[in-house]
């Protein structure tokens, strides 16, 4: 009898139980974090592309050329706006500005109690370049 009360077979699973959870919800934020910052990346460099389309092609438009470019890419998020402006006209010098923005969601689990984190963010990516 006294040897079976000194037996702990059964509490690393009792641990492990306790911080499944916690180890759980880590990993998914990990991966919604992961998520966000490749649409940033992504968005960035699609709104990179785009201003640079539209400074050399300033002839034929250069907001025109900007957005054509971007939506030929197909990398930009769905439901991402984009926007261009170009405050000097087209005139040598003058800059193109592209904004791209994303309305991401971040949802995590609730656990033990504490309630779900559900939130909005939006990403904005700019681009700038002087028309050639």
């Amino acid at each position: 009898m006294r040897r079976r009360w000194n037996e702990n077979r059964g509490q690393s699973f009792v641990e492990f139980a306790f911080i499944m959870p916690f180890l759980v919800f880590l990993v998914l934020a990990i991966v919604q974090f992961g998520r966000a910052w490749h649409n940033y990346i992504t968005i960035t460099d699609a709104a990179r592309v785009g201003a640079r389309e539209g400074a050399v092609h300033r002839v034929t438009g250069a907001c025109s050329a900007a957005t054509t470019k971007i939506s030929s890419l197909g990398v930009i998020p769905a439901g991402s706006a984009v926007s261009c402006t170009t405050p000097g006209g087209a005139v040598v010098g003058q800059p193109v500005n592209i904004t791209i923005s994303y309305s991401f969601s971040i949802g995590l689990p609730g656990f033990f109690g504490v309630p779900a984190f559900n939130r909005s963010f939006t990403i904005t990516a700019t681009a700038q370049e002087r028309l050639e």
